[in-house]
């Protein structure tokens, strides 16, 4: 989902040239430091490659994450392969580039970029590509306890197509992967009932078993308290049709606290009515929502309440390629809820903790791939204070 921004307007930071950095740190506070787990054991049958992956820079070795505020995202990791030259055909592209990524795992490392605490709960194959994306892990600090192996099935692979603005087309190496064949039984359900937030997708829905395991991990959340938040991600070439791509995203729409949609799910899920209409947004807003998000691409996002609603722009950046960028925007408003849940309640609160998180999508957007590209803390902090400079 395309999530680079125009311009920017934030709340709660004076906007003039006298703007400071120790003002954008009282709205943003540095998490807590602790010890975070190292990333399960690799099969030792398996030589593990080296990784290309950035990792949390730190200067006093491994974020100790603060588990009162962890983020547990749920569902598929895979290999991106980007163009190395925008606005050609797959066929017509001379050469990839080699980029982990799937939303889940984008959110879960963005997340821990940020000084967060998150977690990753899925599976990949027992391959290569398999152990490298969970050495990218354990070299972004999130805990990858709740990571399965496969030795029957591939990981996934996906090249995307970037046209000249930026935007991306996919075609997905699935026939199965790992990540569509995680099991119920092969659940840290321990890992999910401690999480503040419980962040998942859509696409661990569309085949078995993956969708039962999917279902049971959300009610065991929601059964321990936890606040689930929902991104449909929709890829409509993974789904059987759009009617089942329909079905399947709203069969779990009413049971999530958060949601973040763009305005092209909001006009598929309505079967084409005005996604800038508030009343066709209203429509999606279910009785138990405590927060609505609307990525509005280059225009920043809107957000809706049952008490209040608005629209928060954010940076002005020449986009490189898009991929990633929606689940950046994930990744911050998510670690600043997991740190201060009040922002639900609080308007003002939420407008800046939704600037941090434009400001996030927008700097990913700036380099190829996803994981690649999400920004550190300290760059989104420099990339605000330049922006009301």
């Amino acid at each position: 989902m395309a999530l680079h921004v125009t311009a920017f307007s934030f709340t709660g930071v004076s906007t003039s040239s006298k703007a400071s950095r120790s003002s954008l740190l009282s709205v943003f506070p540095a998490p807590r430091r602790c010890t975070v787990k190292a990333a399960s054991q690799y099969p030792p049958s398996i030589p593990r490659c080296k990784i290309q992956g950035r990792a949390l820079p730190s200067d006093n070795g491994p974020l100790e994450k603060d588990e009162s505020s962890l983020v547990v995202c749920f569902g598929e990791m895979l290999i991106d392969f980007v163009p190395t030259i925008s606005g050609l055909s797959l066929a017509e592209a001379p050469a990839f580039k080699k980029a982990p990524g799937g939303a889940p795992a984008n959110v879960a490392v963005g997340i821990s970029r940020l000084g967060g605490s998150s977690a990753f709960i899925g599976k990949v194959g027992e391959d290569e590509f398999g152990y490298m994306l969970a050495e990218i892990l354990k070299e972004n600090n999130v805990n990858s306890d709740g990571m399965r192996f496969d030795p029957g099935a591939r990981t996934a692979l996906a090249f995307v197509t970037l046209r000249k603005d930026g935007e991306r087309e996919f075609m997905f190496y699935r026939n199965p992967s790992a990540d569509m064949l995680l099991q119920e039984d092969e659940l840290d359900l321990e890992l999910i009932r401690k999480a503040k937030v419980f962040h998942y997708g859509s696409i661990s829905l569309i085949t078995e078993p993956c969708k039962s395991a999917h279902i049971a991990a959300a009610k065991a959340a929601k059964d321990a308290g936890v606040i689930l938040s929902y991104d449909p991600n929709l890829r409509l070439p993974l789904w059987p049709s759009a009617e089942s791509a329909r079905e399947g995203i709203l069969s779990i729409w009413d049971t999530a606290d958060i949601i973040k949609i763009s305005e092209e799910e909001i006009s598929f899920l309505t079967q084409g009515e005005d996604p800038y209409d508030d009343n066709v947004v209203r429509k999606l807003y279910h009785p138990n929502l405590k927060l609505l998000l609307v990525t509005e691409g280059p225009e920043g996002c809107r957000y809706y309440t049952k008490d209040f609603s608005g629209r928060v722009k954010g940076i002005k950046v020449d986009a490189v390629d898009t991929t990633g960028a929606g689940d950046a925007f994930v990744a911050g408003i998510l670690s600043q809820l997991a740190s201060d849940v009040s922002l639900l309640q609080d308007e003002s609160k939420l407008r800046d903790a939704l600037s941090f998180a434009n400001a996030c999508g927008a700097l990913t957007v700036m380099e190829r791939g996803a994981i690649p590209a999400l920004p550190t803390r300290e760059v989104v902090l420099n990339a605000l204070l330049k922006s009301v400079a």
